[in-house]
């Protein structure tokens, strides 16, 4: 990490703990046990040459992190991504999560409550670097009739203030889900828009599905190839899936309808999207998901889903546009990012 970037860190988390003093001891203590949760991540973070050149690294891990260096640097020379720090180290955090998010929703919108943040703007969910913490937030939302659901994250960008490293979380990834969460991370380093999630994550998810394309045809085997094509179908038809139901329940809760008959209507239809889940999975040939579904369905589970696929279509459109030229799509995104949110909805949209 430079000297400068550091500098810069550390000044941005003195403003946000100042910021965040006038708010009240428990923004405070957010705020702390993030810097404490970053600051684990840097001290464990290990370079990937000197991993790779050294005899003791297990090798299992140093085939895994020989991959990830063709990875990462394929990124960079053929996707247009990044060429820093980022990615070129390696954290075990010995957990199976770097952080966990929380998604909240009133009991009848699909709406997400957002968090507001002195330099990441508003974002629709809140994460933490232990599940308890993130546990003790969704108690209290709940407590305040929110729908809530607890996600763990494999890995997440700092936006270029830290060389995020890769970690266990994902090491034992196939490969080629590897090099997606490398590619949607890094793409987060390009364009990310203050405030808007589903714009950010969006952007990203099409960044990651066209470089696994790529990288997959380069250097992929028949074999990874198959696999990652069921589990693209899968989420293809998982994404789909939701938007279908939120729709419905967009739907529902325009209507005026008593609170009581509302729920009922509500639960309904989230017991039929089960179902439909349980039926659907046999056509894609992945059962993926299966886990969301073991839970009790809200409607913060479709909001946590829709801003990481909501507009991934229109980024589509975008990069098709300009004949798949990453840099041109990175040019022309840069461009939409400068216009007001509604703006910016509208033309990836229509």
């Amino acid at each position: 990490m430079a000297i400068s970037r550091a500098r810069n860190w550390a000044i941005s988390i003195v403003l946000a703990l100042v910021v965040s003093a006038a708010a009240g001891c428990s923004t405070v203590g957010y705020y702390l046990q993030a810097v404490n949760g970053q600051m684990e991540i840097s001290r464990k973070a290990h370079s990937i040459d000197k991993l790779l050149a050294d005899p003791a690294t297990d090798p299992q891990l140093r085939a895994k992190l020989q991959r990830v260096a063709q990875i990462r640097d394929y990124a960079s020379r053929e996707l247009a991504l990044p060429d820093n720090g980022s990615y070129r180290r390696y954290a075990d955090l010995k957990r199976p999560f770097v952080v966990w998010n929380v998604f909240a929703a009133p009991e009848f919108s699909l709406r997400p409550h957002e968090w507001c943040f002195p330099f990441a703007g508003c974002v629709g969910y809140k994460g933490y670097f232990s599940k308890e913490g993130a546990e003790r937030l969704a108690a209290d939302l709940r407590e305040e009739h929110y729908d809530v659901f607890v996600g763990g994250v494999p890995a997440y960008s700092t936006l270029g203030w830290f060389d995020d490293p890769v970690l266990n979380t994902v090491i034992r990834y196939p490969d080629a889900e590897i090099a997606r969460l490398i590619f949607h991370e890094l793409a987060h380093q390009v364009v990310y828009v203050k405030g808007d999630s589903t714009f950010n994550e969006s952007f990203a998810v099409t960044v990651e599905e066209e470089g696994v394309r790529r990288w997959l045809a380069s250097f992929g085997t028949p074999a990874e190839r198959d696999e990652y094509q069921r589990a693209d179908r899968g989420r293809a038809g998982f994404a789909e899936l939701v938007e279908r139901y939120r729709k419905r329940l967009e739907s529902l809760y325009a209507r005026p309808t008593a609170p009581d008959a509302m729920r009922r209507e509500k639960q309904q239809v989230f017991d039929d999207m089960r179902t439909d889940y349980r039926r659907e999975k046999t056509e894609w040939g992945f059962s993926g998901y299966d886990r969301w579904f073991e839970q009790p369905l809200n409607n913060a589970q479709l909001a946590s889903v829709a801003i990481y696929s909501q507009l991934v279509p229109g980024f589509q459109h975008m990069l098709a546009a300009v004949n798949d030229d990453l840099p041109r799509f990175f040019a022309a995104v840069k461009e939409l990012a400068k216009l007001p949110e509604a703006q910016r909805r509208a033309k990836l949209e229509s």
